[in-house]
């Protein structure tokens, strides 16, 4: 029988309090309470609401847990800080985890996959970029420096050939450098809408390139971590639906974190997705991403295993 998140958490809080369970803090928890760090993303992505939302709503609803964000470069980074146990949960594009052999890395599993993330490769409406293969040689964006964005764009780029000027910009510096013409086109995987994109659209007309071939090579040379897929002509002002390339995301936690504690995490995530859509990171806008969390996807997180305590909250789901 499982217990009752209340009364499991009521005996692991104290437990991981004595322990010393904690990441960069320095003075002891107050007791029966725990203290978790959550990385995210940086300015301008859908990581950083989507994070604060999870945050907060973790805080909210899990007995004794309290969920700080922690803003970063994003998947690559997070995985970086949670195996140097800066962390104790993060978000991350599959691609970006799992190694060339097909594994994760030791120490880590998933609590459950989110959302999906799409490619988009975009320009301004008056670029004389018409295709991938354009890129060659000019100013592009790949993302900031540990990102899912340089990861597989610069995988999408080596699996084409092509090389660019690249750029480490954010998704928010990435717009603003697209906007003023100090670069000519911008890669950013991220959620569909995603506000940096979003606000560049609303004042100023830009196109997205398709990677659909793009996409059907990736998913040959790596399956499991990528899908076809398509961003509605409803995603942005003015721009047509345009075919790309999908990469799941996964919550990572560290496998040290009890089972219990993620049994609830994991519980309060699918029990009450449609507040964490509703209710945006500090006042913000709302997190649209939220509505494609669900059971039936949330299980499958590829050859990354689940924590056990959340594999626990599948099983009873089932039962």
């Amino acid at each position: 029988m499982v217990l009752n998140p209340e009364t499991r958490l009521g005996r692991r809080a104290v437990l991981l309090a004595a322990g010393g369970l904690l990441v960069g803090c320095s003075r002891p928890p107050e007791a029966g309470r725990v203290h978790l760090r959550l990385a995210t993303g940086p300015a301008g992505a859908v990581y950083r609401r989507i994070g604060g939302a999870l945050a907060d709503h973790i805080s909210e609803q899990v007995p004794g847990a309290t969920v700080t964000t922690v803003p970063s470069g994003a998947s690559t980074d997070n995985i970086r800080m949670l195996r140097a146990g800066e962390v104790h949960l993060g978000l991350t594009s599959l691609d970006a985890l799992i190694t060339t052999d097909g594994s994760a890395p030791r120490g880590l599993s998933a609590i459950c996959r989110l959302y999906d993330s799409h490619l988009h490769l975009v320009v301004m409406a008056g670029s004389a970029i018409d295709t991938f293969l354009d890129l060659g040689g000019r100013r592009v964006s790949i993302g900031a420096h540990d990102s899912g964005t340089e990861f597989t764009s610069l995988r999408i780029l080596q699996s084409g050939l092509v090389d660019t000027d690249g750029r480490y910009l954010s998704q928010a510096e990435s717009a603003a450098a697209l906007r003023d013409g100090e670069i000519d086109a911008m890669f950013s995987l991220t959620g569909v809408p995603t506000p940096a994109i979003t606000e560049l659209a609303r004042r100023h007309p830009i196109r997205l390139i398709p990677l659909d071939t793009q996409a059907g090579a990736l998913f040959t040379a790596f399956p499991g971590s990528y899908a076809p897929a398509m961003i509605p002509a409803t995603a942005y002002a003015g721009v047509p639906a345009t075919r790309t390339v999908a990469v799941p995301n996964v919550l990572l936690v560290r496998d040290d974190l009890p089972d219990d504690l993620v049994h609830a995490i994991t519980d309060t995530i699918f029990t009450h997705t449609g507040t964490i859509t509703s209710a945006g990171h500090d006042d913000t806008e709302a997190v649209p991403e939220a509505w494609r969390i669900n059971v039936r996807t949330g299980i499958s997180t590829g050859s990354v295993p689940l924590h056990p305590g959340a594999a626990a909250w599948f099983r009873d789901r089932k039962r």
